[in-house]
């Protein structure tokens, strides 16, 4: 038998004790021996709940039990939890966490704390929730040079551009129904201003570069709160769908880049088409091509069994890590990635003071076409330019604006 405490029994933790509850004998004949939930560590009391009895407030008499071998930790942020997820280590505890702060931030040297210990630190729930995409990345596309990692990680901001684009709604007017529907946090900066994609892509960006660790500091983020509801309309009439993604690219020998930016993404795309708050994550290795992932990227149960299918994968190599490649902070003192400014990529220019003829003369020495051109404005897809080189023309040469573009 294989005992787990789980600390924080808010939505994640209380859905991980029901998970493995509701599917005892599965989980017992996929591991060789019966798991179960022995303890929980939580401030507050649940008289309703069913595991009302494991309740403990004591970290003390919860990291004591030598009968728990795995502690699933779904506290959230880098401060408590990251104190009790030591301690758990040292003990030679294994521990399975959601926290995508804890493991981005941290990550270097818990992983280093788990190996020190014989144990195990897991994160599949970090980055995609319910979406598997941290054992795929480890396993089955470990043959592969990962070249493109590229997607939607974050449902609330998909949520809230779905809403502007299907029902007409101001960004404030969408993200208070998100609110509502409890999509987004009643404080939803990290969501809105691209800080959850930035740490998830640090977690991807380090794994894609076997384990150079990729400091969520080092990637430039950007979010939704300034897109309106002319930008949904522009883009609709472009043929395009406005999304939030996190991008890291590590192409033709020089350094990877790691981004998260809004994007007008073409129809054609099947990523434009991802409604609501769903999640899609594209992994291109240089053997296999594209690899697509969807699916509910949040959520009580999704997220609970990525968690679980972690503490199975912990019950079953205990002593060692079963697919993680340990992180390593860079020898030298530069940057992994290079700088934001440097980075090449696609955009839309759009001006309502400049025709296309004019855009077009502008951006003469990069590939561009035309894609509006009428009494509102004009815009032109501009390819291969720098965001240096962008924001410089914006500034000194022609009334526009700008977005990174994706066909």
């Amino acid at each position: 038998m294989k005992n787990v405490g789980i600390l924080g029994f808010g939505v994640v933790g209380s859905g991980v004790a029901e998970v493995i509850a509701m599917n005892h004998d599965k989980i017992a004949s996929h591991v060789g021996e019966v798991i179960q939930v022995k303890r929980v560590l939580d401030l507050r009391e649940f008289p309703d709940s069913p595991f009302a009895s494991l309740i403990t407030h004591d970290a003390d008499e919860f990291f004591g039990d030598s009968d728990i071998s795995i502690v699933v930790e779904t506290i959230g942020g880098a401060r408590i939890a990251y104190e009790f997820t030591k301690r758990a280590l040292s003990l030679g505890k294994s521990v399975v966490t959601s926290n995508k702060e804890l493991v981005s931030t941290h990550g270097v040297e818990l992983m280093q704390l788990a190996e020190d210990n014989g144990c195990c630190y897991l994160f599949e729930a970090a980055v995609g929730g319910g979406i598997p995409i941290i054992r795929p990345l480890h396993r089955c596309l470990a043959a592969n040079e990962i070249i493109r990692i590229q997607g939607i990680v974050n449902g609330t901001t998909n949520y809230i551009l779905s809403s502007m684009r299907n029902v007409g709604l101001s960004y404030e007017d969408a993200l208070k129904q998100a609110q509502q529907k409890g999509y987004a946090e009643q404080n939803p900066t990290a969501d809105v201003d691209g800080i959850d994609a930035q740490r998830k892509l640090s977690i991807l960006s380090s794994i894609a570069l076997n384990g150079l660790y990729v400091s969520p500091d080092a990637i430039h983020a950007e979010g939704i709160s300034s897109i309106s509801l002319d930008d949904i309309e522009f883009a609709d009439k472009i043929g395009c769908s406005v999304k939030l993604l996190a991008s890291f690219f590590n192409r033709d020998g020089g350094k990877p880049s790691a981004f998260v930016a809004p994007f007008f993404v073409s129809k054609n795309e099947l990523i434009a088409s991802v409604e609501d708050a769903f999640n899609m994550i594209i992994v291109e290795g240089n053997a296999l091509g594209e690899a697509m992932f969807y699916g509910q990227g949040a959520g009580k149960l999704p997220t609970a069994s990525a968690v679980v299918g972690d503490v199975l994968d912990a019950a079953l190599h205990s002593g060692r890590n079963p697919h993680i490649t340990k992180w390593y902070v860079n020898a030298d003192e530069e940057s992994v990635i290079m700088p934001y400014s440097d980075v090449i990529t696609n955009v839309v220019v759009k001006s309502c003071a400049s025709n296309a003829d004019s855009l077009m003369q502008t951006f003469s020495s990069f590939d561009c076409k035309v894609v509006c051109d009428d009494s509102s404005c004009s815009a032109v897809v501009v390819k291969g330019i720098s965001h240096k080189e962008i924001e410089e023309i914006i500034a000194s040469v022609i009334d526009g604006s700008w977005m990174h573009y994706m066909d």
